[in-house]
């Protein structure tokens, strides 16, 4: 491959990783770019850990002959057949000595040992080379810190000298505009697991400004755990975070299924927000999650009982009215989050359901709102003192909880 050749590619890949194209087309223009130019690369594969509470990391494949699978994300590689795979592969050989690459000629005698080479041997391929391109500790984020990449050639000869050369000039730039997505990915991932689908478009989209609020009319949850605090007092220590985990995905999966926005999790409560043009429609998104939580909650309590692990109940309180919705905080710390009375009294709501005995407890206005399409659902369980509410409030249920 000529010089003006690499330098075409390598202009691509820097112009393509700028536009933020995905790291699997990024893979497959490179390798079908190599290919055009004589390079007879006949399959590849990228991979990079990443910073999820799922997965461990992405990768990437292209096949010049066979229709694969372009992106998998895969969880932890330290067990299981995971495990052994991993410690079979040519990258792990790369991260544990140290070497910038590997090469094993596929019918030219080397040993057939690393994960993979027997099915590229058997699918004709003649060659084959990983390589590992490692970030300094300042472009490093979590476990993101090294790009593996392995190539292999279906040329009668294997690799040529030209072509190693010209891997070696082209894998740092396919990695760095790799990198440069995979960075705009964990941004958006970090600010939705921590601050909730809706305001981490918000805070991607530049609405940072401290201060910066919009006014908002919308359906409030607040829910938190019955009898927590005895439960955790007599409960093993160990079981509480676990015991947190399991009720705090059945109401935050409840709340996203029926398209909810989870703002805060405080302690063993959640605060979210259901918003549509029509507040009866948000309403009705709200008593969704809370027919889907129930549903959850059952499950989940008979597979706790079944382990001997401690259950409990989610009490909720729904309320509507309008709130601030943006940044509030200093200069240094912001949170984006609802404000105003509304947000105080969905809790207040909330802490009525041990007085009222009964698991839910909604305001009269959200009651009113709802009513519009669960009119026979909702029944009044009379008035209650809301501590910092001036009145006397009606509050209702349902039927079911009745």
């Amino acid at each position: 491959m000529q010089d003006k050749d690499i330098s075409e590619i390598a202009a691509w890949l820097m112009q393509q990783g700028l536009k933020g194209t995905s790291e699997s087309a990024l893979l497959s223009g490179f390798c079908d770019a190599c290919y055009q130019h004589g390079l007879e690369l006949g399959r590849a594969m990228a991979l990079m850990d990443t910073l999820h509470p799922v997965y461990e990391g992405r990768a990437f494949r292209w096949d010049r002959r066979e229709a694969v699978e372009p992106v998998f994300e895969y969880g932890p590689t330290g067990r299981g057949i995971a495990q052994e795979n991993w410690l079979r592969s040519a990258f792990y050989y790369l991260l544990s000595s140290g070497e910038p690459e590997v090469r094993r000629r596929i019918t030219g005698g080397d040993p057939i040992d690393f994960y993979g080479l027997d099915s590229m041997q058997e699918s004709g391929h003649t060659d084959f080379i990983a390589f590992a391109q490692r970030f300094e500790e300042a472009g490093t984020i979590g476990e993101m810190d090294c790009f593996f990449s392995h190539f292999a050639s279906t040329a009668k000869d294997g690799f040529s000298g030209e072509d190693l050369a010209t891997l070696r000039r082209l894998v740092p730039a396919l990695g760095l505009a790799i990198k440069c997505t995979a960075l705009g990915r964990i941004a958006r991932t970090i600010a939705e697991v921590y601050l909730g689908e809706d305001a981490a478009r918000h805070v991607l989209e530049g609405k940072i400004s401290r201060g910066k609020a919009e006014r908002i009319s919308a359906a409030l949850w607040f829910s938190d755990l019955a009898n927590y605090t005895r439960i955790s007092d007599t409960a093993e220590p160990d079981e509480l975070i676990p015991m947190l985990n399991d009720y705090a995905d059945a109401v935050i999966s409840s709340i996203h299924e029926a398209g909810g926005n989870v703002l805060k999790l405080i302690g063993d409560g959640t605060l979210a927000i259901f918003k549509a043009e029509d507040t009866s429609d948000a309403c009705a998104a709200a008593l969704k999650a809370e027919s889907l939580l129930r549903q959850r909650l059952r499950d989940l309590n008979s597979q706790r009982q079944i382990e001997g692990r401690p259950v409990t109940e989610v009490y909720l309180g729904l309320h509507i009215g309008d709130v601030f919705y943006g940044n509030i905080g200093s200069q240094d710390r912001l949170d984006f989050t609802v404000i105003g009375p509304a947000v105080n009294e969905v809790s207040r709501i909330a802490s009525m359901c041990h007085s009222a005995d009964r698991d839910i407890l909604m305001s009269s206005s959200f009651a009113s709102s709802a009513q519009v399409v669960q009119r026979n659902d909702i029944v009044s369980v009379g008035r209650y003192a809301l501590r910092g509410v001036k009145r006397a409030q009606e509050l209702f249920t349902l039927i079911s909880a009745a």
